[in-house]
């Protein structure tokens, strides 16, 4: 059913408590998501981003239960991504008099993705819509997470509408921060964050910096996956801002892969070496982990190490969507180092480094390797290898 968040604006989106795989299948979302829609009744009358298609029907229900489609004189198209404008076109159909707003980047993606000749009108940072008493005022973010990105913010009732930004993939009864459970909101959210706009954390900071320099009172920030935070609703930029600051805590994430035990046994031999050295730490075995899940503890984490045995002369291939996902991601200030075993050529270790320098994270000490299965004292190097890391992970 539609919610409202203040006199003549509602919710009017869609919870999706089933979804387990999201963009494809590149991102894990345990705890379902939202797709988050907004109608603004003044004397216009405007829907901010729409539903992904397969939510249509639901979506177009709670829009129906607030207004007349027909009635809608603007439609804001934040973002060309399909889980936010997959039911544009049907809209569009129910609203014939609409005009589309979109960034000047949405003015390409828009069409691109659905081929209509709308009415659309492009707009960029600080071009406001007179509604009546209120007033849109729109930032364009390009980049946070597509160059087509836009915030939408309403005067009056002071509600930023951000779309991905402050967003998390978290189904839930209530509506609003204040009625969620906070360890799980804030997990989903750091989750969204690591998985998704680490690459543009610069961008993050600044466009943080240009949002404060408006003078916008916020008193709520109504994203376009999740929950809506209207009680501190601040406090989610606060968290941007210390995510994108990326200062990773002392910590460890051994991450490997193993055939017949010989690696893994190494893996918990460093791990026996980390905790000797008092660093807290987590080890995954990457062939039955969420590949998401370690992303967002690497993201959290100084010290990153990789392990996999020699195979075919390259890695073993499960280990290889998470070293690509975190190649992507571009973290920064941390270090690495790698190890595994080999039965023939060797070249395991060395594959693993060039991909940690390849993923930014400086390589602090030579790859461990051993033939065949390890000996007591290959486990001793291990141990001793997650100590000296460890004291090095303290220091920095």
């Amino acid at each position: 059913m539609a919610v409202e968040l203040a006199p003549g604006v509602h919710w009017v989106g869609v919870v999706d408590w089933g979804i387990r795989r999201f963009h494809g299948h590149e991102l894990s979302t345990h705890r379902g998501t939202t797709y988050n829609a907004y109608v603004i009744r003044d004397e216009k009358t405007v829907l901010v981003d729409t539903a992904w298609g397969p939510r249509e029907q639901e979506f177009l229900a709670h829009l129906r239960s607030v207004v007349d489609p027909a009635t809608i004189d603007y439609v804001v198209a934040n973002h060309a991504e399909p889980d936010h404008s997959g039911s544009l076109p049907a809209v569009m159909r129910l609203c014939p008099r609409a005009t589309l707003i979109v960034s000047r980047a949405g003015a390409q993606s828009i069409p691109g993705h659905y081929h209509a000749s709308w009415n659309m009108r492009a707009v960029k940072t600080g071009d406001r819509l007179p509604l009546g008493r209120n007033a849109l005022v729109f930032v364009e973010a390009p980049l946070l997470h597509w160059p087509d990105s836009m915030f939408t913010y309403l005067t009056g009732h002071n509600i930023l509408m951000p779309n991905d930004a402050f967003g998390q993939h978290y189904a839930t009864a209530g509506r609003f921060n204040d009625e969620v459970d906070t360890g799980e909101l804030f997990a989903e959210a750091e989750k969204y964050y690591a998985n998704i706009l680490t690459p543009f954390s610069e961008r993050v900071l600044k466009k943080i910096e240009e949002l404060l320099a408006l003078n916008l009172p916020v008193d709520m920030i109504a994203p376009s996956h999740g929950v809506i935070w209207r009680r501190d609703p601040l406090q989610i930029v606060q968290r941007y801002q210390e995510w994108a600051a990326q200062r990773p805590a002392p910590r460890a994430v051994v991450v490997y892969d193993s055939m017949w035990g010989a690696t893994e046994r190494m893996a918990l031999a460093i791990s026996a070496g980390l905790a000797e050295a008092g660093v807290d730490h987590k080890v995954f075995h990457a062939a039955v982990s969420d590949v998401n899940d370690v992303t967002v503890e690497i993201f959290r984490a100084r010290l990153v190490l990789y392990g996999s045995p020699t195979h075919n002369g390259g890695l073993l291939s499960s280990i290889m969507p998470l070293i690509e996902h975190v190649k992507g991601l571009r973290m920064k200030n941390k270090i690495g180092a790698a190890f595994g075993s080999y039965g023939w050529s060797g070249e395991g270790p060395g594959l693993l480094e060039a991909h940690l320098r390849d993923s930014g994270i400086e390589v602090v000490r030579a790859g461990l390797r051993w033939k065949w299965q390890p000996a007591e004292d290959d486990l001793a190097a291990g141990r001793a290898l997650g100590r000296e890391l460890g004291a090095l992970v303290r220091e920095r």
